[in-house]
């Protein structure tokens, strides 16, 4: 408020003492008169005779302790989780949850974020929604199908390699395996496919990728020949391989963004700080799909419990 509008409301509440006092003679014609409460007038006159004119300002609204404020520790921890890795308040409120041991509720986290001017991204790192809203489905039981994709991997730092990461995930449990090859063929998606029937702690029953020319024929039969079922989603539908493509655009946020101005020059060492990633995702990273469960959580839940929860 500027001083001008608070001069005004002093000779406002001035002007109300004074009519009681000199023109009506009685607080309740007074009241009337100016459309206020008697606790109003008593309160401004109170302050009038504690304090003369100021008395009569507006003070601030402010109390004096907040005794449950956020500490400021929590507060600085919710801003690298959302500088850092542009995550939304349930994911933030998820992790402080599981690794920090600090209770806040979601709408908490987005209201903290909206007083720090941060509850919007900036326009580059928002996702853009579709108009239409897909039905999500659930297989469940884990390995009931096993979504795999590639995902073409530009250049890092000043190397000029080119990388391929094929990804697989479970639909039911979320688990993923990754692996980098520098070749994309049916040869390179058939090593990746047994890598995968070999690290994954179930039995799969079916692949699900689309029509790319990696998983034609080769690819086909081999699964074929393991005693694996093999179908191909819809041209141009990749919603329906939809847990894996979003499983890539986590992987752009929290594990690729990170390693802007990194040189990588050899598949080894790729692997190996991807085999780091892999492990956090499955054993560590809270899932949102899962109600903040960890892909390993869920696989333990299912493998006890096999009757999938509502």
């Amino acid at each position: 408020m500027d001083d001008r509008e608070q001069q005004r409301k002093v000779r406002h509440r001035l002007a109300v003492l004074r009519h009681a006092e000199e023109v009506s003679g009685n607080v309740s014609a007074t009241c009337r008169y100016y459309g206020i409460s008697r606790q109003c007038f008593y309160k401004w006159k109170r302050r009038y005779d504690d304090h003369g004119e100021t008395g009569l300002c507006d003070g601030s609204s402010r109390p004096l302790r907040s005794p449950n404020a956020t500490d400021p520790e929590i507060i600085a921890k919710i801003i690298y989780l959302r500088r850092s890795y542009h995550f939304g308040p349930g994911r933030i409120s998820m992790y402080l949850a599981r690794y920090h041991d600090v209770s806040i509720s979601s709408s908490g986290v987005w209201r903290i974020l909206k007083r720090l001017e941060l509850n919007r991204l900036p326009a580059s790192q928002r996702y853009k929604r579709q108009e239409r809203r897909w039905r999500r489905y659930e297989k469940p039981m884990p390995g009931h199908r096993i979504q795999v994709d590639v995902k073409f991997i530009s250049p890092i730092g000043d190397s000029r390699q080119k990388y391929y990461q094929y990804t697989a995930i479970d639909d039911c449990t979320r688990l993923r395996v990754l692996r980098i090859y520098e070749r994309n063929n049916q040869k390179t998606a058939i090593q990746f496919i047994d890598y995968v029937l070999s690290k994954l702690p179930f039995q799969a029953e079916c692949v699900q990728t689309d029509n790319g020319a990696e998983f034609q024929n080769s690819f086909h039969w081999h699964l074929l020949d393991r005693g694996i079922q093999h179908v191909y989603i819809k041209p141009r539908t990749p919603r329906l391989n939809g847990k894996v493509e979003r499983s890539h655009r986590i992987d752009n946020d929290e594990f690729y963004r990170l390693l802007e101005g990194v040189v990588i020059g050899d598949t080894g060492l790729f692997n190996e700080k991807l085999q780091e990633w892999e492990d956090f995702y499955n054993f560590h990273r809270p899932h949102g799909g899962l109600g903040g469960q960890t892909p390993y959580e869920r696989l333990l839940q299912r493998t006890k419990n096999p009757t999938p929860t509502a």
